[in-house]
């Protein structure tokens, strides 16, 4: 594992009140293939609804996933899963997986209830993995197309469920599926369980989903990562700004990440309050200490970094140049807050604050796109896409989609930024949220730009050489911009295309 920290600025003014962003990096190793064999086994609880909702062919799309899970599994991982309407159901009692056709048999007898008591499927889920998951820990992922409407129904109670579990060693995942599901609640789930949450709106995006948690599941290099801020008396507090359960402890900050996959990284922004105080010349700040546990022996490890600045007279601080990509990272996470915000505001049914708080983030992020480096124009690009997509959503009245659409964007980017997957993992970069283009719907409520831009920018990615796996998602970016309806991925493909080929990039570049 491999920990970096960069701060904006190296220089703090003396006499001023600091608020010191500081960006840290988190690299897990690659594994080495000859360790999949001797890995320790998995256990995966899956809490699955079968509501009468999930009659309109969700559950179908679900029991196929499952099955294609179940055999990419090894005999010796545990696979458990639950069902629940307004009952609770074992369907296949958390265990190794010995007789997998008995198990995809059992998935393939569901069938649609009645109505929707998720909380208490999640703990009989929570239950079943705790019972059988062994030092390496347990998943638990819950399929949901709806709200829940018997039970505990309260996202802040559930949540806290999902961070007692984590503490035990148990992470949580969530996917909604279509428009009814309630998204606030899912989102804590997933927030409180340190694991990742999904928004599906078709089958292909909820398949695509629930194999993407077998396939990091199966790539884990670390568990149990942690990232441990302890302050010097020069520190009055920190801020992160990344959405991650932080606690304070008698030693300093902890921020808790869960699992770690196979030569990925993870980004954190920290922002530390130092107050007026020190005197010129060096100071420490604090230090981050890294904690995991290795795998596959689960040896236990730590690395730890310092955290040093130079304190000048203000006139002196007055010249510094602040690291690009730290501010660009900072004005990048307050977008992500902004959009929670946002989904706030419209469960309140404020859309006019939710309105505020979005084109705050748009031009914040239209301004720091000046200045960010090379390396973080796309998802720039991405950003200001989907803040011009909910913007349009809420002014045209589709409330809903949009508080759904902004907490999955900023799950995504709050908890898993950086987020970068190498060659070997096995994992589809669609379908994770921190990549652009990454398993984004097809949003056509885009402000209105001239057709002959759109044809254009069409024409720009049909000259791109295709890979297998960008066939059909290119297919459909062009399509869609043929009919005047730009999607996620248009943006990533001219960005290529202008790479590939810069004469063939006659779209405007300001379509936003």
């Amino acid at each position: 594992m491999r920990i970096d920290a960069r701060m904006q600025f190296d220089l703090i003014a003396q006499g001023t009140d600091e608020q010191v962003p500081v960006l840290v990096d988190i690299t897990a190793p690659r594994l080495d293939p000859a360790d999949a064999a001797t890995r320790p086994p998995h256990t995966l609880q899956v809490v699955l609804d079968r509501s009468g909702s999930m009659g309109r062919g969700s559950l179908e799309v679900a029991k196929t996933a499952l099955k294609d899970l179940v055999d990419r599994l090894r005999p010796d991982d545990n696979f458990g899963l639950v069902a629940f309407d307004d009952q609770v159901q074992v369907v296949a009692p958390a265990g190794p997986l010995t007789d997998k056709d008995a198990v995809k048999s059992a998935i393939a007898g569901l069938r649609p209830g009645g109505s929707t008591n998720l909380s208490a499927g999640y703990l009989r889920g929570l239950q079943e993995a705790e019972r059988v998951a062994a030092d390496a820990g347990a998943t638990v992922l819950l399929i949901s197309d709806g709200h829940a409407n018997c039970g505990v129904t309260d996202p802040e109670i559930l949540g806290e469920k999902a961070d007692e579990a984590f503490h035990r060693g148990v992470i949580t995942s969530a996917l909604g599926i279509g428009e009814g599901y309630d998204e606030h609640l899912l989102a804590a789930l997933a927030r409180g369980g340190r694991g990742n949450d999904g928004m599906a709106e078709d089958a292909d995006a909820a398949a695509q989903f629930i194999a993407a948690q077998v396939d990091g599941l199966l790539s884990q290099a670390a568990q149990a990562v942690s990232l441990l801020l302890r302050m010097e008396p020069s520190v009055r507090g920190v801020e992160l700004v990344n959405e991650l359960p932080v606690t304070a402890t008698p030693d300093g900050v902890l921020i808790e990440l869960g699992s770690l996959y196979s030569g990925e990284t993870r980004t954190l922004t920290l922002v530390l309050d130092v107050p007026a105080g020190p005197p010129p010349g060096p100071v420490r700040l604090g230090e981050l200490q890294l904690s995991w546990a290795e795998l596959p022996t689960l040896k236990q490890h730590t690395a730890a970094v310092p955290l040093h600045a130079e304190v000048v007279p203000p006139d002196a601080a007055a010249t510094r140049s602040p690291d690009a990509r730290v501010h660009t990272e900072l004005v990048f996470q307050r977008a992500q807050q902004a959009k929670r915000h946002a989904a706030t505001a419209l469960r309140r049914q404020n859309p006019q604050e939710a309105l505020e708080e979005l084109r705050g983030a748009r031009d914040a992020v239209k301004t720091a796109a000046t200045t960010a480096p090379a390396e973080m124009a796309a998802d720039l690009d991405e950003e200001l896409a989907v803040l011009a997509a909910l913007i349009h959503d809420i002014e045209s009245g589709n409330h809903s989609r949009s508080a759904k659409t902004a907490l999955k964007r900023a799950g995504d980017v709050g908890r898993n930024r950086g987020r970068q997957f190498t060659e070997g993992t096995g994992l589809d970069r669609r379908t994770w949220g921190s990549q652009p283009g990454a398993g984004r719907p097809t949003v056509a409520n885009y402000p209105k730009t001239p057709r002959r831009a759109w044809i254009d920018l069409a024409e720009a990615i049909r000259t791109l050489p295709l890979k297998p796996e960008d066939r059909e998602p290119i297919a459909e970016a062009v399509a869609a911009l043929l009919d005047g309806r730009p999607d996620f991925n248009a943006l990533r493909f001219r960005r290529h295309a202008l790479a590939t080929n810069p004469r063939t990039g006659h779209a405007p570049d300001s379509l936003f």
